[in-house]
C-alpha cells in the first residue's frame, strides 16, 4: 500500500482547541462548576455573543495572514470537545473575526487529540494538557497554551523556542540532569561536532522555514528565535545541529540561565514554547507561552492544565473545550 498523502501536502498546519483561540473563561466555570447541561445551555443562550481573543488568536490571525490569493501557506484547523451544537458560537466568533477557518472536529466531550494526525497537524494547540501529551506521543509538536495579556502589534510573526527536549531531542538534558553542569559540558563539548536528534517541534520549524524561504531574507514576515539556557561552550553542538539540519534560525540567545522572561520581551515574541514550567511561568509576564511537557523534565509529574491545576472532569471523567 502506498504512504498516505497528507490532506493539505505544502501547507504549514496548525490543530486548535476552541479554549487556545477564544476566551471561554466563563463558560469554562459553568462547565467545571455546574455539569455538561448547565454547560451545553448556557452556550446555546450565549451563541449570539462574540467570544472575546483567546491567548493563541494573535498567532493564528498571523499565521492566516501569510496567506495570499497565489500562495496558500497555512491550513488552521479548529478541534473542540464542544458538540457541533454548542461549538456554534466558537464559529459565530470565527466569523466575526474575519479567521478563515473552514474545517473542524467537534467531539462532545472525548479527546481531540486522535484527530491530530489525521489532519496532518505539524502543531497543536490547546488548554488541556493531558491532550497535548498524546499528540506528542504521536509524534506531533503540541504545547499547553496558557493567558497572556500580551498582544505584539507589529505585522511580523516572532516565534521563539526553548532548545532541548523542544527543537532538539532530550538527550542532552539527560546528562546533565544525572550528572550536573560540569559533566553536561564535557559531553556537549565531546559531542560538538554530532548533530543532536531532533525533538518534538523540528518539523513546525522547518515549516516555518520553509515559508521564510519563499521571501527575500530582508522582507520575511516571519522571525524565529532561539532562547536556551546553553552557554558556551555548550552552544556549539546547537549551531551545527541547526547547520546539518539546514534549518533556519533568525536569533539564537545562549543565556546560561539567565531569566527568560526579558530576552523574550526584547525579541517581541509572539509566542514561545519552553519544556520548563518555571521558564513559560517567567515569559508569561512579558509574552504568550506554552508549556511544553515532553521530555526528563516532565516526567513523573501530574499533568497541568492552562490555569496551573489538574484539569477538572464531569462525572463521566470526561472534559468539554
Amino acid at each position: 500500500m502506498p504512504p498516505r498523502q497528507p490532506p493539505f501536502a505544502g501547507k504549514l498546519v496548525v490543530a486548535i482547541s476552541s479554549r487556545a483561540l477564544f476566551d471561554l473563561t466563563e463558560s469554562h466555570r459553568v462547565y467545571t462548576e455546574q455539569g455538561v447541561e448547565a454547560y451545553h445551555r448556557y452556550q446555546i443562550e450565549h451563541e449570539d455573543e462574540l467570544l472575546a481573543p483567546g491567548p493563541a488568536f494573535g498567532l493564528v490571525h498571523k499565521l492566516l495572514r501569510l496567506n495570499r490569493p497565489d500562495k496558500q501557506y497555512v491550513e488552521v484547523i479548529l478541534l473542540s470537545r464542544n458538540s457541533a451544537d454548542t461549538g456554534l458560537r466558537v464559529f459565530n466568533s470565527i466569523k466575526h473575526h474575519g479567521l478563515k477557518i473552514e474545517r473542524a472536529a467537534f467531539t462532545k466531550g472525548e479527546p481531540t487529540s486522535r484527530y491530530v494526525p489525521a489532519f496532518g497537524a505539524h502543531l497543536f494547540l490547546s488548554a488541556d494538557t493531558e491532550d497535548v501529551k498524546r499528540a506528542l506521543d504521536e509524534g506531533t509538536a503540541a504545547a499547553t497554551i496558557f493567558p497572556s495579556a500580551f498582544r505584539n502589534e507589529a505585522d511580523e510573526l516572532r516565534i521563539a523556542f526553548d532548545g532541548d527536549a523542544v527543537l532538539f531531542s532530550d538527550e542532552a538534558e539527560r546528562i546533565f540532569q544525572a550528572g550536573g553542569l560540569d559533566v553536561f559540558h564535557r559531553s556537549e563539548t565531546e559531542a560538538a561536532r554530532a548533530p543532536l536528534s531532533g525533538g518534538p517541534f523540528k518539523e513546525f520549524l522547518a515549516g516555518l522555514h520553509r515559508i521564510q524561504a519563499d521571501f527575500p531574507e530582508d522582507r520575511s514576515p516571519i522571525r524565529t528565535a532561539l532562547v536556551t539556557a546553553r552557554s558556551a561552550p555548550a552552544h556549539e553542538r546547537v549551531i551545527r545541529t541547526l547547520r546539518a539540519w539546514n534549518i533556519r534560525i533568525d536569533e539564537a540567545l545562549f543565556l546560561g540561565g539567565l531569566d527568560k522572561g526579558e530576552f523574550l520581551r526584547a525579541f517581541g515574541a509572539d509566542i514561545f514554547f519552553d519544556d520548563q514550567r518555571t521558564h513559560v511561568e517567567s515569559a508569561l509576564k512579558h509574552v504568550a507561552a506554552c508549556h511544553v511537557p515532553h521530555g526528563v523534565v516532565n516526567e513523573r509529574r501530574e499533568p497541568l492544565n492552562s490555569a496551573g491545576d489538574v484539569r477538572p472532569k464531569c462525572a463521566s471523567g470526561r472534559s468539554v473545550e
